[in-house]
């Protein structure tokens, strides 16, 4: 049964007519109030992931549970469908379980509040916002193992639960859940701050309610939603063709050493509508790569991406949802049967993103983007430190954004919109640690008209012994280059121990021990490049060259010759390109760096790194026996042999 709605004083809202200036108010204010909540919660969290790195996303919707403002697109519909008790006056909810809310929250360390707004007994919108928790218990710190095989071993999972009833906090739950986690005190505050900015935007909504009027207020909501309707329907019929287009790229491996995993979707249009179908994409994973897509998370990512890329004016709300339909086949590696691990599901998100790009830039090449989007690698670090204090840190690291058709790529950026770095300065007080290099990799951007930003070097050096556990990707295929643009470079983890040792660490690892002394390179990687590089302006790579982003070595890419003393060689130059263009031919739409078998094969020369297995697959397992399991494992024994 779905959720039962509750009012003590039902009354049904009335459409009315809004003037531009009303509607205008009323969109500013409700903007202000996401971004009220979002300072919120910054000034009183305590870990820093959501602190220093905003990883959270708020969010207000209407009375039907359709976001009008936030970030994240609204996950309420698959709560609502998921949860089969009632919604009344002086609740709020809270899950953490991805199964539970129909993919509403993607792996358990995210925490889901979410608050029915009340006004004189009846529901008159939705304030929500989940943020990531450094930790909640599991086999590993931070909570999200790579070796996890069911979501059982990625720590406490909570079904939709009413957190607080008549606006009492149920304080017996929210101790037994913390009771689960290695710091409580950090989940306490942050699930405070997170209801402390649902208050706010409770408030402000209350406020706009009475200032204008019930009708009014819901009204302009629906305009809203509306004003996006009409601009998206305008964009997919201009931008997306009847005549369907295909694109697939993989995930490097699932840190089990099996590998690459393909995602594969189409897209065309049928009438208004934007079909979307990710037939063809690999069965779920028997490792913790799994990611449960919620259709709608995959619409708002759909939109963001086409309002970003063709009009980043159109005001961006979930009322463009009925535009499109998303098909994905359960059991696949986007939609994985209960109880398959999620915790490594950061990979397979960011490369939804490079997916969009491949999609929807093949009906107009000059809209095309490169890759990049690729993923959000993460490190931990934990242990205790020498007074017996325990420390743990979670921390999400930036690479190279794409070249697109407006220019270059940002150099060692967030693929999240309002993601920021944590201050260095931050980490080495609260941590035992010292960042010692923390610059852009020269060269390690794509080649082309508008360069692919830069890969981002991060050097930790680690004070106190410990463990750390990496997350990252895009170490065996490319992030790919686009319309003649080059791809950009691969990751790479590499551990300089304090005796003189270099261990080359995989992409996904855990429980490596660290030591006192110990140095760690945490290289991300770079954006493809756009456009045919033999055509960008040479004295634009000449300014690459003498800000450090390209090497005199790496301008040859482009064709320019850059004398010792930083000046270009006009002559040399003429004559390198013309060489070039004749080799090369004509540009292509898509550069991989090669086919995927072409990368294993070549991938313990390029990578020091033994190419992965042929993928095994979750498609025979039956639940928590763990009887489909050992038939993975014995089918993967088998390929390997």
């Amino acid at each position: 049964m779905p959720a039962k709605l509750i009012e003590t004083k039902p009354r049904p809202f009335k459409r009315v007519s809004i003037d531009p200036i009303t509607l205008d108010i009323i969109e500013n204010a409700m903007l202000n109030a996401r971004w009220e909540m979002d300072a919120v919660l910054f000034r009183t969290a305590m870990s820093p992931g959501i602190r220093e790195q905003h990883d959270e996303f708020p969010m207000i919707a209407n009375v039907d549970g359709k976001m009008v403002v936030g970030q994240f697109g609204s996950f309420i519909y698959g709560f609502k469908a998921a949860y089969d008790g009632t919604i009344e006056e002086g609740d709020m909810f809270l899950t953490t379980d991805p199964y539970s809310c129909n993919g509403a929250v993607s792996h358990a360390n995210d925490w889901l509040l979410l608050r029915p707004i009340f006004k004189d007994g009846r529901l008159i919108a939705y304030a929500s916002m989940f943020g990531h928790m450094t930790d909640i218990g599991g086999k590993v710190p931070g909570s999200m193992p790579t070796d996890a095989q069911s979501i059982f071993e990625e720590g406490i999972r909570v079904p939709p639960t009413k957190i607080f009833k008549k606006d009492v906090l149920q304080e017996d739950i929210l101790e037994l859940i913390l009771h689960n986690c290695r710091m409580p005190q950090w989940n306490r505050s942050d699930f405070h701050a997170i209801v402390a900015a649902i208050r706010t935007a409770e408030k402000r909504v209350i406020e706009m309610s009475n200032r204008f009027g019930d009708d009014v207020f819901y009204s302009a909501l629906e305009d809203l939603l509306d004003r996006n309707k009409r601009a998206m329907a305008h964009l997919i019929n201009t931008t997306v063709p009847k005549k369907k287009q295909y694109f697939e790229d993989y995930l490097c491996d699932d840190g089990m050493g099996m590998g690459p995993y393909k995602i594969r979707c189409a897209m065309w249009r049928e009438g208004e509508k934007v079909i979307f179908d990710f037939e063809g994409t690999d069965p779920q994973s028997i490792g913790s790569v799994n990611f449960y897509l919620n259709e709608e998370m995959f619409k708002m990512f759909c939109g963001v991406y086409m309002i970003m890329v063709f009009d980043p004016q159109i005001m961006f709300n979930d009322g463009f949802y009925d535009l499109m339909e998303v098909r994905i086949p359960e059991g696949t590696l986007l939609k994985p049967r209960e109880p398959a691990a999620l915790s490594c599901r950061t990979h397979a998100l960011g490369r939804i993103f490079d997916i969009l790009g491949g999609l929807l830039g093949q009906g107009s090449p000059d809209f095309l983007t490169a890759a990049g989007f690729s993923d959000s690698p993460h490190l931990m670090y934990s242990g205790r430190r020498k007074n017996g204090e325990w420390y743990q840190l979670y921390q999400i690291g930036f690479g190279g954004i794409p070249g697109k058709p407006s220019g270059d790529g940002p150099d060692g950026h967030s693929l999240w919109p309002s993601f920021t770095n944590v201050p260095n300065e931050f980490l080495e007080s609260y941590f035992p640690l010292r960042i010692e290099t923390y610059e852009t990799i020269p060269d390690s951007g794509g080649a082309g008209l508008h360069r692919g930003g830069n890969a981002l070097r991060v050097g930790y050096r680690f004070l106190e012994p410990g463990q750390i556990s990496i997350h990252d990707d895009r170490w065996l295929t490319y992030p790919w280059g686009v319309n003649g643009g080059e791809p950009g470079l691969r990751s790479r983890k590499t551990l300089y121990r304090k005796n003189g040792e270099v261990e080359l660490l995989p992409s996904k690892c855990d429980r490596i021990q660290v030591e006192e002394g110990d140095l760690l390179h945490f290289d991300t990687w770079g954006g493809g490049g756009w456009g045919d590089p033999l055509k960008r302006p040479a004295e634009q790579v000449q300014f690459d060259v003498e800000a450090g982003l390209v090497t005199i070595d790496g301008a040859r890419r482009y064709g320019v010759v850059i004398r010792e003393d930083l000046t270009v060689d006009e002559k040399a130059t003429a004559s390198l390109r013309s060489r070039m263009a004749k080799k090369r031919g004509k540009t292509q739409l898509f550069d991989f760096g090669g086919s995927v078998e072409e990368l294993k094969k070549r991938c313990k020369k390029e990578t020091g790194m033994e190419p992965p297995n042929t993928p095994v697959f979750l498609s025979g397992f039956s639940g928590p026996s763990g009887t489909g399991k050992k038939k993975a494992a014995r089918k993967g024994k088998k390929a390997a042999a």
